[in-house]
């Protein structure tokens, strides 16, 4: 296991915990009533920690190397029913971008997320969550298949930004994100969107646009991570912890300003330390929201969703 910084008091009962295990198995001796302390312990320590989490402790955490990814969520959601579709039909497969159509519960939906790698060959194989021009042409692609036959779409949102290189720019990167924001505000099926990891720029709004954009507790959404906030204000990227808590890019925030439609409780000690109850929690919510978006006719789910991202960002003088 991996653990942050501020996680250390956690690290170390967890590692009392396994020592007392390994002294039971070699010595045959009865340390249950032990165990159970140690257990209460460790929990309310997490409770402890991550009831008082900062904006950057939770950028820290959206970014732990444990916690699970696209095709994780995908993997737990849909098992052997998910079929990955490959390709923008133009310039090639952006493998930070995936998708493809799986079942929930006996209902079929269009998954669509960036996936970052959980070692150093894979990061590099998905170039680290950060798609191309291409990877959101692929993206628009299955949006638009998934509609011409009537199926859902689920984004799952954890991404640095979109890639900045020169290619991606010369390829049309900014035209790729602003025609998926026009054309995901028209989708005429329901759209789910979900901020499991880091939510950065356009790179995330990209698949962002939706009828229930959600947050699970410990992510961060905003134009800009803490880090190029703090070099660009500061030449540095020392001030990061200030431009987080500046920046107010965590789930309370932009509830608080209206900007998403909800946050999903993590379990105690973070996404990352229980993956089983993250996964349940994520199809519960996912389940939930089709029921009353696939009530809905056409025509109200598109006003409603545009409707809504256009309410953002308005100011009324008196």
């Amino acid at each position: 296991m991996n653990f942050l910084e501020f996680e250390k008091p956690i690290a170390e009962l967890i590692e009392l915990r396994e020592k007392l295990i390994s002294t039971a198995e070699k010595s045959q001796v009865d340390v249950s009533k032990s165990l159970v302390e140690v257990e209460e312990k460790i929990v309310s320590k997490q409770k402890e920690i991550y009831g008082n989490l900062t904006p950057w402790q939770r950028v820290q955490v959206s970014r732990h190397p444990d916690r699970p990814y696209t095709l994780d969520y995908i993997k737990a959601l849909a098992g052997e029913s998910f079929i990955e579709l490959h390709g923008d039909r133009t310039v090639k497969d952006d493998k930070a971008m995936v998708g493809g159509f799986g079942m929930i519960d006996g209902q079929s939906v269009m998954f669509i997320g960036q996936q970052k790698g959980r070692n150093t060959k894979l990061r590099q194989f998905h170039n680290f969550g950060m798609p191309n021009p291409e990877g959101y042409r692929k993206a628009l692609r299955l949006m638009k298949l998934a509609e011409k036959f009537n199926k859902p779409v689920i984004t799952l949102i954890d991404t640095p930004g979109a890639f900045p290189g020169l290619e991606a720019e010369e390829r049309g990167q900014g035209e790729a994100i602003a025609r998926n924001l026009l054309e995901m505000a028209r989708l005429k099926v329901p759209v789910i969107c979900i901020i499991i990891g880091e939510g950065a720029s356009g790179g995330a709004l990209g698949i962002a646009i939706g009828d229930r954009v959600l947050m699970l507790e410990n992510t961060w959404y905003s134009v800009i991570s803490p880090e190029s906030c703090s070099s660009i204000l500061w030449r540095n990227w020392e001030h990061k912890e200030q431009a987080a808590e500046s920046l107010k890019l965590t789930g309370d925030d932009m509830f608080g300003q209206g900007l998403i439609d909800g946050i999903i409780k993590e379990p105690v000690g973070g996404a990352h330390s229980n993956w089983d109850e993250i996964f349940a929690t994520v199809k519960s919510v996912i389940l939930e929201n089709l029921v009353t978006l696939k009530a809905k006719k056409t025509n109200v789910l598109v006003n409603e969703r545009i409707e809504k991202f256009c309410k953002m960002g308005v100011v009324i003088e008196s």
